[in-house]
């Protein structure tokens, strides 16, 4: 489902991503094509319901999304005692060819990405935080219920 359908279905939990992932180093995990897991730091970029990123046409990431779809995606972390917490989305990507999307894209991102870049959409499968209160872990989860054939 869209950010925008992860909004609507869980606002508290978005809203918490949207501030730790929104413009900020974060990192996705993709499949390799031998089924090992790889990891990438880039820079997401919410905004009118969307999550995207753009990335180098020749990005391993890149690669791996277009032959298998799923990832996750994890916010970079402050300090070694999570202090503004964690933050976890899993779901399916898609590779954007739509002028009027990249241009939205390019509106809400935090920096000017080159013509060369490729952009994909993430739709969210389930989401997760933790965030510690008197040293210990609050955790909250949300799950899309079904996912559409």
């Amino acid at each position: 489902m869209s950010w925008k359908e992860f909004e609507d279905a869980d606002a508290t939990l978005a809203a918490f991503g949207a501030q730790r992932l929104n413009g900020k180093v974060a990192y996705l995990a993709t499949i390799r094509k031998d089924g090992s897991p790889r990891l990438h730091p880039m820079t997401p970029i919410i905004g009118a319901g969307h999550l995207f990123v753009f990335m180098e046409p020749t990005s391993p990431k890149g690669h791996d999304l277009r032959r298998d779809s799923r990832f996750a995606i994890h916010n970079s972390v402050g300090d070694t005692e999570g202090g503004d917490g964690e933050f976890l989305i899993t779901g399916y990507a898609r590779y954007i060819e739509d002028p009027a999307l990249r241009a939205l894209a390019t509106q809400y991102c935090s920096y000017l990405p080159a013509d060369r870049y490729i952009l994909f959409e993430f739709d969210v499968e389930s989401a997760s935080s933790t965030v510690y209160q008197d040293g210990q872990p609050v955790r909250r989860h949300w799950k899309r219920l079904s996912r559409p054939v």
